[in-house]
């Protein structure tokens, strides 16, 4: 199974880690990205030993997705986008979302104490 069926077929268990691996540390880097005609605020993880580097991005329509890029065997560099459903949406935390939100908003990146973040949405 390659990275991307990977990220595809578990794309939940995929947010879930990045989330947590986000969260917990001390602090949370969000930062803001211009991507042609397409503004969004972006975390990310790395995953140095294996190449991988996922993010989590919230683009100016309020769209959340991954994107995720990988090194193959060969070192060629291959990148692809995972969209979130509404329902994957919502397990994001609420203070995160709101942060991301206004980095957006702002066109500017922010250092937050990942404690402010993990307000989750009220059902």
């Amino acid at each position: 199974m390659t990275f991307q069926e990977l990220v595809k077929n578990n794309t939940t268990d995929v947010v879930e880690s990045l989330l947590s691996s986000v969260l917990s540390k001390e602090f949370v880097e969000i930062r803001f990205d211009f991507l042609n005609n397409d503004q969004c605020a972006v975390i990310t993880t790395h995953q140095y030993e294996e190449d991988k580097e996922i993010s989590l991005r919230l683009h100016i329509n309020k769209q959340f997705d991954l994107h995720c890029g990988y090194y193959d065997d060969e070192d060629e560099f291959f990148e692809f986008t995972q969209p979130l459903s509404i329902e994957m949406q919502q397990n994001i935390p609420e203070g995160l979302q709101k942060i991301m939100q206004k980095v957006v908003e702002d066109e500017q990146g922010l250092r937050v104490q990942s404690a402010l973040l993990t307000k989750t949405r009220r059902a």
